[in-house]
């Protein structure tokens, strides 16, 4: 009678949680080590249990361990650098077998649904699909990496209109290129940005314990942004790197605008559900409780700015500016402000009817968070106050983005009579143009 009893107690306290987790979008992240150990059947009624209750999952796998067994097997072994895997021609063929067995594994779990057990009438529709995109990493520190990729976009429509259908969507670690190009990718970077781009409500991180513990071994149970990167920083080398890996897609997903995300034991059974559906959770949550704010840049920023746009002139990638012209330039500035941080900002220059779209960058740690298109269109709707007609701007490595923003590739006599003067023949930049309207 007391277990009944507990319960319901339990049952009735679960029902705000319930009810506040209903509709939202989670990203799951399953490392590899997850799939071969013996409370995966408990995860899996769990997951099914988290779509009963109508809450969007998208379940990004790992296939580590996977992959180092099939390449024993085949007798040869992996270089890494940087803690990421080389994968060349010949090992490519065995990580995508590896990574291909890890998933059916997968969703064969997610899709049983036998009698007399949880997975009962579960009924679960997986779908897998090309919904990311991925570009090579290339050549770091002078080693080529060869077949080892990272995201490059995620085709979030597509996505969207899978999890709108009920559907489960399962992700593995191997994404294609425009050129058809096959890339070994981390699962954390696929879990991240997958996040990032359908603005999920959580990531939730699977890990061997509960969580992030202190110096004593007692289990921290919250972490906000700027403790979280301390807590990287002062236990960078104390820490193994699964666990790395997983509080940095954490720190980083709410970097990018998730809410909340959390770490949670693969090994303890229930852990899932508990972290969810009671006060104190049992593992440990990492939350984004910052403001931002798209504004006008004020002289204050240009510190900010600088520091933002100076390692991108290092790069070739903009034009350098001196703190004087900036000074002087400053109204023509919008910034995304975070906190009292200068995130991203972009300059309006206005010749007439046409405007050009100048220095737009965003710092590092918050790309891949839809803050570049917000700022865009922000620049449009200046643009509009103005009666300006066209946009148009001068590029020489971001190209494909301003594309997909609706820029369209023009020519130099397109451009006013004011610019054409000052075009600069060595940098040999594209000229990219959009149509304004109202």
């Amino acid at each position: 009678m007391a277990n009944t009893q507990d319960y319901v107690k339990w049952f009735r306290h679960s029902t705000p949680y319930i009810n506040r987790h209903s509709d939202k979008t989670f990203v799951l992240m399953l490392p590899g080590e997850a799939i071969t150990h013996s409370n995966f059947p408990n995860i899996v009624h769990d997951i099914a249990l988290l779509c009963s209750l109508d809450v969007r999952l998208v379940l990004v796998h790992g296939a580590r361990p996977q992959i180092d067994e099939r390449l024993q097997i085949a007798d040869t072994y992996s270089n890494f650098h940087n803690n990421l895997r080389i994968t060349d021609s010949e090992s490519l063929k065995l990580v995508i077998q590896a990574i291909g067995e890890a998933r059916t594994v997968v969703e064969a779990a997610l899709s049983t649904s036998l009698p007399n057990s949880p997975m009962h009438d579960a009924d679960m529709q997986v779908i897998s699909g090309n919904f990311v995109v991925a570009m090579p990493y290339g050549v770091i520190d002078g080693v080529d990496l060869q077949h080892s990729g990272k995201v490059r976009k995620v085709q979030t429509k597509s996505l969207n209109a899978a999890l709108d259908s009920g559907a489960v969507v399962l992700l593995s670690p191997v994404a294609y290129s425009p050129t058809g190009e096959i890339f070994n990718l981390t699962f954390s970077d696929v879990a991240t940005h997958v996040a990032g781009a359908i603005k999920a409500d959580k990531l939730l991180a699977f890990v061997e314990g509960n969580g992030v513990t202190d110096s004593d071994g007692n289990l921290i149970r919250q972490l906000s942004l700027p403790e979280c990167k301390q807590y990287l920083a002062e236990y960078d080398e104390q820490i193994s790197f699964d666990l790395k890996q997983a509080i940095s897609a954490c720190y980083l997903s709410c970097l990018q605008g998730v809410q909340r995300a959390q770490l949670i034991s693969y090994s303890t059974d229930g852990a899932l559900l508990t972290e969810l559906f009671t006060r104190d959770g049992l593992g440990t949550m990492i939350y984004s409780g910052q403001y931002e704010q798209l504004r006008v840049a004020t002289i204050d920023d240009v510190a900010g700015i600088l520091g933002l746009i100076r390692p991108l002139e290092e790069q070739g990638i903009l034009v350098r500016r001196s703190r004087e012209i900036l000074e002087t330039e400053i109204n023509k500035f919008h910034v995304m402000d975070k906190d009292g941080t200068i995130v991203a900002c972009a300059a309006l220059y206005p010749y007439g009817d046409m405007a050009e779209l100048s220095c737009v960058a965003t710092h590092p740690d918050y790309r891949n968070g839809g803050r570049a298109a917000a700022l865009l269109e922000q620049m449009e709707n200046q643009a509009r106050k103005q009666k300006i007609k066209q946009l148009f701007l001068l590029t020489t490595q971001t190209a494909h983005w301003f594309i997909e923003q609706g820029f369209v590739q023009g020519k130099l006599e397109d451009l006013p009579m004011a610019k054409q003067e000052l075009y600069n023949y060595q940098r040999n930049s594209k000229i990219f143009i959009k149509q304004i309207t109202d």
